[in-house]
Protein backbone atom coordinates (compact mmCIF):
# COMPACT_ATOMS: atom_id res chain seq x y z
CA UNK A 1 0.00 0.00 0.00
CA UNK A 2 1.27 3.48 -0.91
CA UNK A 3 1.54 5.92 2.00
CA UNK A 4 1.06 9.68 1.67
CA UNK A 5 0.82 12.69 3.96
CA UNK A 6 -1.45 15.75 3.97
CA UNK A 7 0.34 19.08 4.15
CA UNK A 8 -0.50 21.78 6.72
CA UNK A 9 -3.52 23.48 5.20
CA UNK A 10 -5.92 24.33 8.02
CA UNK A 11 -5.47 26.64 10.99
CA UNK A 12 -2.49 28.56 12.28
CA UNK A 13 0.11 25.90 11.50
CA UNK A 14 -0.67 26.09 7.75
CA UNK A 15 2.10 28.61 7.01
CA UNK A 16 4.20 28.46 3.81
CA UNK A 17 7.37 27.39 5.62
CA UNK A 18 5.52 24.61 7.43
CA UNK A 19 4.06 23.38 4.12
CA UNK A 20 7.52 23.40 2.61
CA UNK A 21 9.06 21.62 5.59
CA UNK A 22 6.50 18.81 5.57
CA UNK A 23 6.56 18.44 1.77
CA UNK A 24 10.33 18.24 1.36
CA UNK A 25 10.80 15.98 4.37
CA UNK A 26 8.01 13.65 3.19
CA UNK A 27 9.76 13.38 -0.16
CA UNK A 28 13.06 12.50 1.51
CA UNK A 29 11.36 9.87 3.67
CA UNK A 30 9.84 8.09 0.67
CA UNK A 31 6.19 9.08 0.99
CA UNK A 32 4.22 8.52 -2.21
CA UNK A 33 2.01 11.60 -2.35
CA UNK A 34 1.20 14.95 -0.74
CA UNK A 35 -2.49 15.76 -0.29
CA UNK A 36 -4.73 18.82 0.07
CA UNK A 37 -8.48 19.41 0.45
CA UNK A 38 -10.98 22.17 -0.32
CA UNK A 39 -13.19 24.37 1.84
CA UNK A 40 -14.27 27.63 0.21
CA UNK A 41 -16.57 29.04 2.92
CA UNK A 42 -17.37 28.47 6.58
CA UNK A 43 -20.95 29.71 7.08
CA UNK A 44 -21.44 31.65 10.31
CA UNK A 45 -23.03 29.42 12.91
CA UNK A 46 -22.17 26.18 11.12
CA UNK A 47 -20.98 23.31 13.28
CA UNK A 48 -18.59 21.63 10.86
CA UNK A 49 -15.66 22.03 13.25
CA UNK A 50 -12.30 23.85 13.53
CA UNK A 51 -10.68 22.06 10.58
CA UNK A 52 -12.83 23.99 8.10
CA UNK A 53 -12.61 27.43 9.71
CA UNK A 54 -9.48 28.62 7.85
CA UNK A 55 -8.33 26.64 4.81
CA UNK A 56 -5.93 27.53 1.99
CA UNK A 57 -6.89 26.88 -1.64
CA UNK A 58 -5.84 23.32 -2.53
CA UNK A 59 -4.59 23.87 -6.08
CA UNK A 60 -2.52 26.95 -5.36
CA UNK A 61 -1.04 25.08 -2.40
CA UNK A 62 -0.13 22.16 -4.66
CA UNK A 63 1.37 24.57 -7.21
CA UNK A 64 3.64 25.95 -4.49
CA UNK A 65 4.63 22.46 -3.40
CA UNK A 66 5.32 21.40 -6.99
CA UNK A 67 8.02 24.05 -7.08
CA UNK A 68 9.79 22.88 -3.92
CA UNK A 69 9.67 19.12 -4.61
CA UNK A 70 10.83 16.92 -7.47
CA UNK A 71 9.42 13.39 -7.28
CA UNK A 72 6.61 13.06 -4.77
CA UNK A 73 3.12 13.00 -6.24
CA UNK A 74 0.55 15.75 -5.60
CA UNK A 75 -3.10 15.01 -4.85
CA UNK A 76 -6.27 16.97 -4.07
CA UNK A 77 -9.06 15.19 -2.18
CA UNK A 78 -11.32 16.76 -3.21
CA UNK A 79 -12.36 19.73 -5.37
CA UNK A 80 -16.15 20.04 -5.29
CA UNK A 81 -18.48 20.44 -8.24
CA UNK A 82 -19.67 23.95 -7.39
CA UNK A 83 -16.69 25.20 -9.42
CA UNK A 84 -16.87 25.32 -13.22
CA UNK A 85 -15.25 22.38 -15.04
CA UNK A 86 -13.66 24.27 -17.95
CA UNK A 87 -11.43 26.62 -15.90
CA UNK A 88 -10.73 23.78 -13.47
CA UNK A 89 -9.64 21.55 -16.37
CA UNK A 90 -7.21 24.26 -17.50
CA UNK A 91 -5.81 24.68 -13.97
CA UNK A 92 -5.35 20.96 -13.45
CA UNK A 93 -3.79 20.51 -16.89
CA UNK A 94 -1.30 23.28 -16.20
CA UNK A 95 -0.43 21.89 -12.78
CA UNK A 96 0.03 18.42 -14.28
CA UNK A 97 2.41 19.80 -16.88
CA UNK A 98 4.42 22.04 -14.56
CA UNK A 99 4.77 19.31 -11.93
CA UNK A 100 6.05 16.77 -14.44
CA UNK A 101 2.93 14.59 -14.43
CA UNK A 102 2.60 14.13 -10.67
CA UNK A 103 -1.04 15.15 -10.14
CA UNK A 104 -4.04 13.15 -8.86
CA UNK A 105 -7.38 14.95 -9.22
CA UNK A 106 -10.01 14.05 -6.64
CA UNK A 107 -13.55 15.32 -7.21
CA UNK A 108 -16.56 15.50 -4.92
CA UNK A 109 -20.16 16.64 -5.18
CA UNK A 110 -20.00 19.07 -2.24
CA UNK A 111 -22.28 19.26 0.78
CA UNK A 112 -22.30 22.88 2.02
CA UNK A 113 -25.24 24.63 0.36
CA UNK A 114 -23.83 28.10 1.03
CA UNK A 115 -20.81 27.31 -1.15
CA UNK A 116 -23.06 26.47 -4.07
CA UNK A 117 -25.05 29.64 -3.51
CA UNK A 118 -21.89 31.76 -3.48
CA UNK A 119 -20.66 30.08 -6.67
CA UNK A 120 -24.01 30.60 -8.44
CA UNK A 121 -24.59 26.86 -8.86
CA UNK A 122 -27.79 24.96 -8.04
CA UNK A 123 -27.38 22.58 -5.10
CA UNK A 124 -29.97 20.19 -6.54
CA UNK A 125 -29.10 17.30 -8.90
CA UNK A 126 -25.48 17.25 -7.80
CA UNK A 127 -25.04 13.63 -8.81
CA UNK A 128 -25.98 14.14 -12.45
CA UNK A 129 -23.98 17.37 -12.52
CA UNK A 130 -20.94 15.51 -11.19
CA UNK A 131 -21.16 12.90 -13.94
CA UNK A 132 -21.26 15.56 -16.63
CA UNK A 133 -18.42 17.38 -14.84
CA UNK A 134 -16.16 14.34 -15.32
CA UNK A 135 -17.19 14.10 -18.97
CA UNK A 136 -16.20 17.73 -19.57
CA UNK A 137 -12.81 17.31 -17.88
CA UNK A 138 -11.97 14.31 -20.02
CA UNK A 139 -13.02 16.10 -23.20
CA UNK A 140 -10.90 19.11 -22.28
CA UNK A 141 -7.88 16.89 -21.73
CA UNK A 142 -8.36 14.46 -24.60
CA UNK A 143 -10.31 15.88 -27.56
CA UNK A 144 -8.48 17.82 -30.27
CA UNK A 145 -11.58 19.97 -30.77
CA UNK A 146 -13.65 20.26 -27.61
CA UNK A 147 -17.42 20.50 -28.01
CA UNK A 148 -20.08 19.81 -25.41
CA UNK A 149 -23.85 20.25 -25.28
CA UNK A 150 -25.03 18.86 -21.98
CA UNK A 151 -27.67 19.50 -19.39
CA UNK A 152 -25.45 21.69 -17.23
CA UNK A 153 -22.48 22.76 -19.38
CA UNK A 154 -21.96 24.09 -22.92
CA UNK A 155 -18.74 24.38 -24.91
CA UNK A 156 -18.72 25.66 -28.48
CA UNK A 157 -16.20 23.90 -30.77
CA UNK A 158 -12.87 25.08 -29.38
CA UNK A 159 -9.23 24.21 -28.94
CA UNK A 160 -8.18 23.68 -25.33
CA UNK A 161 -4.41 23.32 -25.47
CA UNK A 162 -1.92 22.37 -24.24
CA UNK A 163 -3.14 18.95 -23.22
CA UNK A 164 -1.77 17.32 -20.08
CA UNK A 165 0.30 14.22 -20.79
CA UNK A 166 -0.69 11.98 -19.23
CA UNK A 167 -4.10 13.25 -18.17
CA UNK A 168 -4.38 13.31 -14.37
CA UNK A 169 -6.17 10.30 -12.89
CA UNK A 170 -9.62 11.22 -11.55
CA UNK A 171 -10.83 9.93 -8.19
CA UNK A 172 -14.41 10.37 -7.02
CA UNK A 173 -15.56 10.66 -3.42
CA UNK A 174 -18.85 9.80 -1.74
CA UNK A 175 -20.23 7.19 0.62
CA UNK A 176 -23.78 6.53 -0.64
CA UNK A 177 -24.28 3.48 -2.85
CA UNK A 178 -25.06 5.63 -5.89
CA UNK A 179 -21.82 7.57 -5.38
CA UNK A 180 -19.76 4.39 -5.02
CA UNK A 181 -21.28 2.95 -8.19
CA UNK A 182 -20.56 6.22 -9.98
CA UNK A 183 -16.90 5.97 -9.01
CA UNK A 184 -16.75 2.44 -10.37
CA UNK A 185 -18.39 3.39 -13.66
CA UNK A 186 -16.55 6.64 -14.36
CA UNK A 187 -13.42 7.22 -12.31
CA UNK A 188 -9.88 5.91 -11.92
CA UNK A 189 -10.58 5.24 -8.27
CA UNK A 190 -12.39 6.26 -5.10
CA UNK A 191 -11.31 8.41 -2.16
CA UNK A 192 -12.88 8.16 1.29
CA UNK A 193 -14.05 11.18 3.28
CA UNK A 194 -12.90 12.45 6.66
CA UNK A 195 -16.10 11.04 8.15
CA UNK A 196 -15.63 7.55 6.75
CA UNK A 197 -16.49 4.62 9.04
CA UNK A 198 -13.40 2.56 8.32
CA UNK A 199 -14.95 -0.58 9.77
CA UNK A 200 -17.01 -0.90 6.59
CA UNK A 201 -14.49 0.24 4.01
CA UNK A 202 -13.99 -3.25 2.52
CA UNK A 203 -17.67 -3.37 1.57
CA UNK A 204 -17.53 0.01 -0.13
CA UNK A 205 -14.43 -0.99 -2.07
CA UNK A 206 -16.20 -4.16 -3.18
CA UNK A 207 -19.19 -2.13 -4.37
CA UNK A 208 -16.98 0.19 -6.44
CA UNK A 209 -15.23 -2.81 -7.99
CA UNK A 210 -18.54 -4.50 -8.79
CA UNK A 211 -19.83 -1.37 -10.54
CA UNK A 212 -16.61 -1.16 -12.56
CA UNK A 213 -16.89 -4.79 -13.66
CA UNK A 214 -20.55 -4.32 -14.60
CA UNK A 215 -19.48 -1.38 -16.79
CA UNK A 216 -16.88 -3.51 -18.55
CA UNK A 217 -13.95 -1.82 -16.83
CA UNK A 218 -10.86 -3.33 -15.21
CA UNK A 219 -11.67 -3.20 -11.50
CA UNK A 220 -8.13 -4.29 -10.67
CA UNK A 221 -6.69 -1.06 -12.07
CA UNK A 222 -8.64 1.22 -9.71
CA UNK A 223 -7.10 3.08 -6.80
CA UNK A 224 -8.77 3.10 -3.39
CA UNK A 225 -7.49 6.04 -1.39
CA UNK A 226 -8.18 6.37 2.32
CA UNK A 227 -7.96 9.77 3.98
CA UNK A 228 -6.43 8.83 7.30
CA UNK A 229 -7.88 11.02 10.04
CA UNK A 230 -4.78 10.19 12.07
CA UNK A 231 -4.73 11.18 15.74
CA UNK A 232 -1.91 10.16 18.05
CA UNK A 233 -3.25 9.59 21.55
CA UNK A 234 -0.65 7.93 23.81
CA UNK A 235 -3.10 7.67 26.73
CA UNK A 236 -5.75 4.90 26.79
CA UNK A 237 -9.14 6.09 25.61
CA UNK A 238 -11.87 5.50 23.07
CA UNK A 239 -10.33 3.49 20.26
CA UNK A 240 -11.11 4.05 16.60
CA UNK A 241 -9.04 3.16 13.57
CA UNK A 242 -6.03 5.48 13.12
CA UNK A 243 -6.47 6.95 16.60
CA UNK A 244 -4.15 5.74 19.35
CA UNK A 245 -0.47 5.10 19.85
CA UNK A 246 1.96 5.08 16.93
CA UNK A 247 2.13 1.29 17.18
CA UNK A 248 -1.67 0.99 17.05
CA UNK A 249 -1.82 3.32 14.05
CA UNK A 250 0.78 1.23 12.22
CA UNK A 251 -1.37 -1.82 12.88
CA UNK A 252 -4.40 -0.01 11.48
CA UNK A 253 -2.46 0.84 8.31
CA UNK A 254 -1.67 -2.85 7.81
CA UNK A 255 -5.31 -3.76 8.47
CA UNK A 256 -6.53 -1.23 5.87
CA UNK A 257 -4.23 -2.76 3.28
CA UNK A 258 -5.93 -6.10 3.97
CA UNK A 259 -9.32 -4.45 3.34
CA UNK A 260 -8.28 -3.50 -0.20
CA UNK A 261 -7.05 0.06 0.33
CA UNK A 262 -4.31 0.82 -2.23
CA UNK A 263 -3.32 4.26 -0.91
CA UNK A 264 -3.55 5.86 2.52
CA UNK A 265 -2.52 9.34 3.56
CA UNK A 266 -2.20 10.61 7.11
CA UNK A 267 -4.08 13.89 7.53
CA UNK A 268 -3.36 15.84 10.72
CA UNK A 269 -5.57 18.73 9.61
CA UNK A 270 -8.53 16.82 11.06
CA UNK A 271 -6.97 16.53 14.51
CA UNK A 272 -8.24 19.40 16.72
CA UNK A 273 -5.10 19.01 18.84
CA UNK A 274 -3.11 20.10 15.78
CA UNK A 275 -5.21 22.80 14.09
CA UNK A 276 -5.83 24.64 17.38
CA UNK A 277 -2.32 24.18 18.78
CA UNK A 278 0.62 26.57 18.80
CA UNK A 279 1.94 26.46 15.20
CA UNK A 280 5.49 25.52 16.21
CA UNK A 281 4.23 22.75 18.47
CA UNK A 282 1.95 21.44 15.73
CA UNK A 283 4.82 21.34 13.25
CA UNK A 284 7.08 19.50 15.69
CA UNK A 285 4.34 16.94 16.25
CA UNK A 286 3.87 16.50 12.49
CA UNK A 287 7.59 16.07 11.86
CA UNK A 288 7.84 13.43 14.56
CA UNK A 289 4.88 11.58 13.09
CA UNK A 290 6.33 11.84 9.57
CA UNK A 291 9.37 9.93 10.83
CA UNK A 292 7.40 7.40 12.88
CA UNK A 293 4.91 6.49 10.12
CA UNK A 294 7.22 6.75 7.10
CA UNK A 295 6.97 3.92 4.56
CA UNK A 296 10.50 2.82 5.44
CA UNK A 297 9.94 2.96 9.22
Amino acid sequence: MRIGFAVPQSGAWAAPQAMRTIATRAERLGYHELWTFQRMLYPVGHEMGPTYRSVHDPLITLSYLAGVTERIRLGVAVVNAFVQPVPLAKQLATLQTLSGGRLTAGLGLGWVEEEFEAAGVDFARRGRRGEEFVEVLRKMWGDEVVEHRGEFYRISPSYADPKPSPAPPILLGGTAEVALRRAGRLADGWVSSSREDLSGIAGRIALVKAAASEAGRDAGSLRFVCRGVTRVRPEPGERRRLTGTVEEIRGDVAWLAEQGVTDLFHDLNFDPHVVTADPDEALRHAEALLEALAPSA
